[in-house]
């Protein structure tokens, strides 16, 4: 067997010490794509903030010092994966952290503007971090918001359904201008009366080096209702397969026909929607 020096990616994330999501998706999924993983923690929970209780020490205060040794030692990264950041001075300490990999040759930087969903910001996100987000992912090659954090970094109005195709790439026309050359909306659905939610769809945009755009939709058979972490996994698996060069329109794909799989395995084997979903079971898809 041949082996190659994987490639390495610095990760900015919370971490759950239950739940399914953040940092402990994100290391098993990207590791089982032969990609390793350094993380950043930029808080630690018990548990995601989904159960009624939870503890939660924010990491914000040592990020600076953490990465400082990193800088120290001189280590450069592939990539950067940027998930959770919910206090707004995490940032400048991340947007430093990015110009700098970039200088030393980074060639992918994707951010995750997890910051709101149906249409409102989370519990801790204010306006005053939305306008900051807006600055880092001018830093970003590739941005994955749903269609709640497309509506805020565009300010938008937002609405539930019937997105047609051109109100979404007038989105992305106004994302891609602030940097980020590719670009995927989640969280859109497909309805019908009779049996509500039929699909989830991807709206996936790459700009070209002539600015043109190529647009397309992805679609997944819905098996169930979203969950939480799935977010997590679908960046994971976009930031290790841009990282070994696979394209993104077929990696959009392969994430979400990952997630429905999870989703639908997890429906069946009646797994709490706080546990997430059981992506355990198919890890040994994703290395292809």
């Amino acid at each position: 067997m041949q082996y190659r020096v994987p490639k390495k990616i610095a990760m900015f994330n919370s971490f759950a010490g239950y739940g399914r999501c953040s940092t402990t998706e994100a290391l098993p999924i990207i590791s089982a794509m032969k990609v390793q993983v350094c993380p950043v923690p930029t808080a630690i929970f018990s548990n995601h903030t989904g159960f009624s209780s939870h503890y939660c020490h924010d990491f914000t205060d040592y990020m600076a010092d953490y990465l400082k040794q990193w800088e120290k030692l001189d280590l450069k990264f592939d990539g950067v994966y940027c998930g959770f950041l919910g206090e707004i001075r995490q940032l400048p300490i991340v947007s430093q952290f990015l110009a700098h990999q970039r200088s030393k040759g980074c060639s992918m930087i994707l951010v995750d503007p997890a910051m709101g969903d149906h249409g409102k910001f989370y519990r801790t996100i204010t306006m005053e971090h939305c306008n900051a987000m807006k600055e880092l992912i001018r830093l970003a090659d590739i941005i994955t918001p749903n269609i709640t954090e497309a509506c805020l970094l565009t300010d938008t109005p937002y609405q539930d359904d019937d997105w047609h195709p051109e109100e979404l790439a007038q989105i992305c026309r106004q994302l891609h201008s602030a940097g980020p050359s590719k670009i995927v909306i989640t969280g859109l659905h497909s309805k019908s009366p009779e049996k509500g939610i039929d699909s989830f769809i991807n709206y996936t945009s790459i700009r070209l080096e002539d600015n043109r755009l190529i647009t397309a939709s992805s679609v997944s058979p819905a098996a169930g209702p979203s969950r939480h972490g799935t977010g997590d996994i679908f960046a994971s698996i976009l930031a290790a397969d841009a990282v070994k060069g696979n394209d993104f329109t077929a990696s959009v794909q392969k994430a979400a026909d990952f997630i429905s799989t999870c989703i639908r395995a997890s429906q069946e084997l009646d797994i709490p929607e706080t546990d997430g979903v059981c992506f355990e079971n198919f890890l040994d898809q994703l290395d292809s």
